[in-house]
């Protein structure tokens, strides 16, 4: 898993990746594509999803850290 402070894809953001996973999902549904083609869809698709579970799990972290922090941290 990622560094938490690292993007996943350092070269991808988050949207881009999702953009990309809903392309090749329609891409897939069209159909008309080689059996060697839809694998490579497939395995590209599955990459994508891990790319943007693990910036939603990152998120997810920051916003526990920030929230963790508000709550222990005595004001006044």
């Amino acid at each position: 898993m990622p560094d938490q402070t690292d993007p996943p894809d350092a070269g991808q953001t988050y949207e881009e990746a999702r953009e990309e996973l809903i392309d090749v999902v329609r891409r897939l549904e069209a159909g008309g594509t080689t059996l060697e083609e839809s694998l490579a869809l497939w395995e590209r698709g599955e990459a994508l999803a891990t790319t943007c579970q693990d910036w939603l799990d990152g998120a997810r972290q920051r916003l526990d850290a920030v929230i963790t922090k508000e709550t222990t941290t005595p004001t006044g």
